[in-house]
């Protein structure tokens, strides 16, 4: 393998230049405190985790894990996301703390790719987790609140899909019973959208029309609260029955909300199967065909840590808000210049230091004896572009 270049990077990972980095901080920024007028506090957790705890416990699979070994031989990995981090934490550090806990975060989370374009191995991610509260009013918070931050972002037209896992878990076990592997390989049709592939595995099980006919109507289960009558129809498992009725009250607490016209029902909406274990969704902005954020209910993950708590929460997906959706525009604030000659330069950098106190963007530049920009020539720069100039020349008397 040849050795890179000194301008290359690996693979998966990006430089952010000046204007985008405001562009990140100001959504960070709008964001987090949307989050905390919600009651959320900020936590940060470590970049690098043990393997075997946090990355085992991640809903990332072990193939995309960034792994690497400490002095002793202990395998690490990088974070490739914050819920099982907080989960841990959750069942240490804030055990004593009284339930419901709402946290936020912003971090940056790293996960292996395979070589192709517009992957990203290490992107921020900006969410939030609520941790010991099963209702639908916590399901319906977290969507709310979502939302609300998708708006703090600048994105102004998107859509929220809203599902259930028990719903296809219950009809699933009707359907086809015991059958494991088929169940999750319809699983994973739906999750990839495959619904070509999804159909074609429903005629692989050779069933009877009837059944063939209700695990296909699921395709159709989209829309909004009328689509959880259709799903009642649809299956006489106790588990969809439940899980239908939990949607349901999650979506009405959104209507009180006053944001259900951001929220459509989608029943083939499963998130990662693995780790959700009720109601997921995914938020979808107009300029993007992929998620902008996405979440759910996972009951079981903190019980890997030693703590047994329901939590839900979800995550932006910060890197794509910033480079796919318009909505915040970053104007550049130009500094004010403080130029000056080499014998009043005491005098002009006083007066940087007072303005700079008083929150102005100050940049000072010295001038040689013939009025040119000594450090602006040295660096290879012709101009300074500046707001307004102050000159502390050589000559006796003001400015």
């Amino acid at each position: 393998m040849s050795k890179p270049k000194g301008f290359e990077k690996p693979t998966g990972f990006r430089d952010y230049t000046p204007h985008v980095v405001s562009k990140l901080r100001t959504i960070e920024r709008n964001v987090l405190e949307c989050m905390e007028r919600w009651g959320y506090r900020q936590i940060i957790t470590p970049t690098i985790e043990y393997y075997d705890t946090v990355g085992v416990a991640s809903s990332t699979s072990d193939r995309k894990l960034f792994k690497l070994l400490n002095s002793r031989g202990t395998t690490l990995v990088l974070r490739s996301d914050l819920t099982a981090p907080i989960a841990r934490v959750v069942s240490s550090m804030l055990k004593d703390e009284q339930l419901p806990l709402r946290l936020s975060y912003h971090a940056n989370v790293f996960r292996s790719i395979e070589e192709e374009a517009g992957r990203e191995a290490e992107f921020f991610q900006t969410g939030v987790e609520l941790v010991g509260d099963d209702s639908p009013e916590a399901d319906a918070e977290v969507v709310a609140l979502a939302i609300a931050s998708l708006q703090a972002a600048g994105v102004s037209s998107f859509k929220i899909a809203m599902g259930h896992m028990g719903f296809l878990n219950g009809l699933l076990e009707e359907v086809i019973p015991g059958q494991t592997s088929e169940q999750e390989q319809l699983k994973e049709g739906l999750l990839g959208r495959d619904y070509v592939g999804y159909r074609q595995s429903i005629e692989a099980l050779n069933l009877e029309p009837k059944l063939k006919e209700q695990l296909e109507a699921i395709l159709r289960l989209r829309g909004g609260k009328e689509v959880c009558t259709h799903a009642v129809e649809l299956s006489s498992s106790a588990e969809a029955a439940q899980s239908i009725a939990h949607l349901c009250a999650v979506f009405e607490v959104l209507e009180a909300y006053g944001v259900s016209e951001h929220v459509l029902i989608d029943l083939t909406m499963i998130g990662d199967f693995s780790y959700y274990t009720g109601m997921t969704f995914e938020g979808y902005a107009a300029e993007l065909g992929s998620p902008v954020c996405s979440g759910g209910r996972y009951d079981n993950l903190l019980q890997q840590f030693g703590r047994s708590l329901p939590a839900t929460g979800f995550a932006l997906k910060t890197n794509r808000i910033i480079d796919g959706v318009h909505g915040i525009t970053i104007e550049e604030k130009k500094p004010l210049l403080i130029q000056y000659s080499p014998k009043r330069r005491a005098e002009a950098l006083t007066e940087a230091a007072r303005l700079r106190s008083l929150g102005q963007n100050v940049v000072t530049l010295l001038l040689t004896e013939d009025g040119a920009g000594a450090s602006a020539v040295s660096a290879g720069a012709t101009t300074v572009q500046a707001e307004q100039v102050i000159t502390y020349g050589s000559e006796e008397g003001g400015r």
